[in-house]
């Protein structure tokens, strides 16, 4: 195969590069993924447009979130999961997402979306990003994909995660003040993993004893977990003698 020609890239490819984070191995990729169906069609010359990769792009963003929230929430059911990924990665989400990148600006249009305003349709930039995160996980691999995703995302996981610890644990201590029983005390048990993928193991003490324990990707989250838990064993009965 012959080495990629950067001259048929956008102009300014290389500061959506930097954006992303990476230089891409086979640029044309990357301007693929950029080549709107309405482009294609006035260009045929240009190759074909990045439906194809927003198909890729959907698969490796499914899987890339659904192993992030796996982490995050490793004891919640399928359902519960379901519905995390799916207040995840939706067209606003990922518009947004697109927006900051400044995507719109990159993208190759036909002339009448141009006039239409098709650069700043969420639909239009939601495709276009799954359309570049297949062609970084085509040109890196899942790996580089995985951490793009977690770097756009991560903020509304963390958020998630914020969310369930309040609940969680707010719910916990009202239930002990409610039969005057002190706060429970969150010790961490473990600590473990690469810098960008931390694993916590938190156990939830009673009066001392451990009545339940957590694992989560941050220690709010394993605590998280950990009350989650304890809830369930006293709802249960498992740990009224330790309540008691």
């Amino acid at each position: 195969m012959p080495p990629p020609d950067r001259s048929r890239t956008s102009v300014g490819l290389a500061a959506l590069e930097a954006r992303l984070g990476l230089i891409f191995r086979d640029p044309r990729l990357l301007h693929q993924a950029l080549r709107h169906s309405s482009y294609a069609h006035e260009n045929p010359d240009e190759g074909p447009s990045n439906e194809q990769l927003e198909f890729l792009g959907d698969a490796v963003l499914s899987l890339t979130v659904s192993h992030l929230l796996l982490k995050a929430f490793p004891h919640s059911p399928e359902g519960e999961l379901s519905r995390r990924r799916a207040a995840l990665v939706n067209a606003r989400t990922l518009a947004a997402v697109a927006r900051g990148l400044q995507l719109g600006d990159f993208l190759l249009v036909g002339k009448g979306e141009e006039r239409q305003g098709g650069r700043n349709k969420p639909s239009l930039l939601a495709d276009a990003l799954e359309a570049v995160l297949a062609a970084v996980y085509l040109d890196q691999g899942l790996d580089a994909a995985a951490r793009l995703v977690e770097t756009w995302l991560g903020p509304l996981l963390a958020a998630q995660e914020e969310q369930d610890v309040q609940d969680a644990k707010t719910r916990l201590q009202e239930w002990l003040q409610a039969r005057g029983q002190p706060p429970p005390e969150y010790v961490v048990l473990e600590e473990s993993g690469p810098s960008h993928a931390r694993r916590f193991r938190v156990a939830l003490r009673l009066d001392g004893r451990t009545v339940a324990e957590g694992v989560g990707s941050s220690k709010k989250a394993a605590e998280q977990e950990a009350a989650r838990q304890a809830l369930a064993a006293l709802a249960r009965g498992d740990g009224a003698q330790a309540a008691d």
